[in-house]
């Protein structure tokens, strides 16, 4: 009985770990631009707006450019959570309400995680850059960001 709940736990174990495939197409690119003090910001973004695309994420990613990310549109207001695990980039996760407006930001998200990082209310999208760069940039809660998805491009 003892080899058999073993057994289980292992199994268990192993599907929690099994890998997420990547989408199987590339993902839609579109631009996204930030009100800041320091004046607006624009940033290259691909668009995960399906479960399997926001599921993978950044995942793998060694590289990304310095303005470039990924948004993760939710359609509607969700109150969602992310984490690290297979993401080898420190990331700066912005939290974006339908509106448009920044909720919240987790500064320099810690590649491998598994602590979840969760918006502090519901959001319509998060968008991922480059761990630091909303610091650097002055990227703050309370300021707009500017996509189709948000009923306000430029």
């Amino acid at each position: 009985m003892r080899l058999v709940f073993s057994f289980l736990v292992t199994a268990v174990a192993l599907l929690g770990c099994a890998a997420t495939p990547p989408p199987s197409a590339p993902l839609p690119v579109s631009s996204i631009t930030i009100d800041t003090a320091l004046g607006p910001v624009k940033f290259r973004v691909e668009v995960a707006a399906d479960d399997v695309s926001r599921d993978y994420g950044l995942m793998n990613r060694k590289y990304m450019r310095p303005n470039d990310g990924m948004l993760f549109d939710f359609q509607q207001p969700s109150q969602v959570s992310f984490w690290m695990k297979d993401t080898i980039l420190p990331l700066d996760m912005l939290f974006v309400r339908a509106d448009g407006t920044i909720a919240n930001i987790k500064h320099d998200a810690r590649p491998f995680s598994l602590l979840p990082i969760p918006a502090a209310e519901p959001v319509r999208a998060v968008i991922e850059i480059n761990g630091g760069r909303a610091k650097a940039l002055g990227i703050e809660a309370g300021q707009t960001v500017h996509n189709p998805i948000f009923h306000n491009a430029r």
